[in-house]
């Protein structure tokens, strides 16, 4: 009896830290979306921003985009070839990027490149009180730290995509025209015959928007939120990419229901 007393107890009070954590981080969203215009008048922190989370993050996003968009064409061959139909490869490869593979691939590399970067980088920061300190000579981290952060983020992931999607293509037309034989020309007319810009691009851009206010938002906190100390920094490095991932799915199943349902 006493066991399974113990046992709820272990549940309600893991409830409790989970609702007390939510309601932190509310706080914390809160608080910023104010502070992220200020933003704009530090051009200086914001291209700094960009350049640590799009540019450094350049070199994995393209050579992972190369090798998905060559695993994705040849395994699609091969069943496409089955029906006669080898020569919609293109299409396949294009819509699948666009659609799902694209803003998903890319916002999880870089929730596990640049989000665990942004919270080791905050959590230093609180562990070594110069949160504390900006705040005692009367500057805002909110505005001095946080918001630069947040809009680089948010800026650098969408064009990540789109560049991650265009070497997927380049990769899947390596292998599809250069190695498997498949027609040039019926490669890229099925292809541009099938992307709608609307419903296929457009969409695609709105998901890795919302992927980037995510897990920008996730690593912020986590960065704030952790405990100052190594093993501190540590676990809230490892919350911010376990959390991230599983929010980018989660919000990718949602938004797909809502746009394509």
């Amino acid at each position: 009896m006493q066991s399974i007393i113990n046992w709820v107890a272990g549940i309600g009070a893991s409830v409790l830290n989970l609702l007390a954590s939510l309601g932190r981080m509310a706080m914390f969203v809160v608080s910023l979306v104010p502070a992220i215009p200020y933003s704009i008048y530090r051009v200086e922190l914001l291209v700094k921003q960009v350049y640590v989370a799009g540019v450094l993050s350049l070199p994995i996003i393209l050579t992972a985009g190369l090798f998905v968009g060559m695993v994705l064409t040849l395994q699609g061959y091969y069943v496409l070839v089955d029906y006669n139909s080898e020569e919609a490869v293109g299409t396949m490869t294009a819509l699948s990027l666009l659609r799902e593979l694209g803003p998903v691939v890319t916002a999880l590399l870089f929730a596990g490149r640049a989000g665990s970067a942004l919270t080791a980088e905050i959590g230093l920061m609180r562990s070594t009180e110069q949160l504390s300190a900006l705040e005692m000579m009367a500057v805002d981290p909110l505005k001095f730290i946080f918001a630069p952060r947040f809009t680089a983020a948010f800026i650098t992931l969408p064009m990540l995509t789109l560049l991650f999607i265009a070497m997927a293509i380049l990769g899947g037309y390596l292998v599809a025209v250069g190695w498997l034989g498949v027609d040039e020309g019926s490669f890229w007319s099925q292809m541009q015959a099938s992307v709608d810009w609307r419903e296929d691009v457009i969409n695609g851009v709105i998901k890795s928007i919302a992927f980037a206010a995510l897990i920008a938002i996730i690593a912020l906190y986590q960065g704030f939120d952790a405990i100052p100390t190594s093993e501190g920094v540590s676990n809230a490095t490892t919350r911010t990419v376990v959390h991230s991932s599983l929010g980018v799915l989660g919000l990718d199943f949602i938004l797909t229901t809502m746009m394509f349902s």
